[in-house]
């Protein structure tokens, strides 16, 4: 059985652990060339391993905040494998608390990666997508952009968190309507809880926080959101899905 992206370039960022990782492999699986991206080289490495040593994997390691890196990222891809169809923004961090007293440059961190690193991505890459997107074998391509159930909800302890995702949505909706009749596909993808490292990044009082608030909840595995965003960059040309709002059974909010 013929495997859906053969033909096709990806990039993933943010793609050394968890969601990253887990959409590159099964990006590859699928057949797609993968370009992943992070500031870890050595955990790219083992992704990579994961992917099978068989298949063409090209690894940037890099700091996608500042706007030069993730420019020449986006073009190494093109210049190693010669187009670009589909790319993953999915590097982020997630810095709760309250706002009152916080640490500011936890703030700057996440404007600096969560927006600015994906809105640096973003304008690299959509030349090759729209050109990629008038070209076979697919004649359409896509970008993910990876958020949050707070992009949808504000919630008290995770203001700027909240703010920098309610931005991806809102710059996601616009670029969507933008490009759509020029079959570049702009899609949201908003986890709710998901077992990764993306909270371990927090101060302790706030972990402690978190793990209360989940408490014996199921949550979800990085290959759960893996698996939507390869249905949603597999539909056909004549389908877009625009925004997927994913969550544990058990989570109610």
């Amino acid at each position: 059985m013929a495997r859906q992206l053969e033909g096709t370039v990806a990039l993933v960022t943010g793609a050394s652990s968890g969601i990253g990782e887990a959409t590159a492999v099964a990006l590859a699986a699928e057949g797609a060339t993968v370009a992943i991206a992070a500031r870890r080289r050595d955990r790219l490495e083992l992704v990579v391993e994961r992917i099978g040593n068989d298949t063409d994997v090209l690894v940037i390691e890099t700091d996608i905040t500042d706007e030069a890196a993730a420019r020449a990222m986006v073009q190494s891809t093109v210049t190693e494998f010669g187009r670009l169809d589909t790319v993953v923004n999915n590097a982020g961090v997630m810095l709760l608390g309250p706002i009152v007293d916080a640490p500011v440059e936890e703030w700057r961190q996440m404007v600096q990666l969560n927006l600015l690193g994906l809105l640096y991505t973003t304008h690299a890459a959509l030349p090759h997508l729209l050109d990629a997107a008038e070209r076979e074998p697919r004649r359409v391509a896509d970008l993910v952009n990876v958020s949050s159930v707070a992009g949808r909800a504000a919630r008290q302890g995770s203001g700027v968190y909240n703010a920098t995702k309610f931005g991806v949505g809102a710059f996601s909706e616009s670029l969507r309507q933008e490009v759509t009749r020029r079959h570049v596909r702009v899609s949201l993808v908003e986890p709710g809880a998901v077992r990764t490292e993306l909270a371990g990044h927090n101060r302790p009082e706030v972990l402690e926080t978190l793990r209360a608030t989940i408490g014996q909840t199921e949550i979800m595995r990085a290959e759960d959101i893996a698996e939507s965003i390869v249905f949603t960059v597999t539909r056909p040309r004549h389908v877009a899905v625009n925004e997927v709002l994913i969550r544990p059974t058990e989570q109610e909010r």
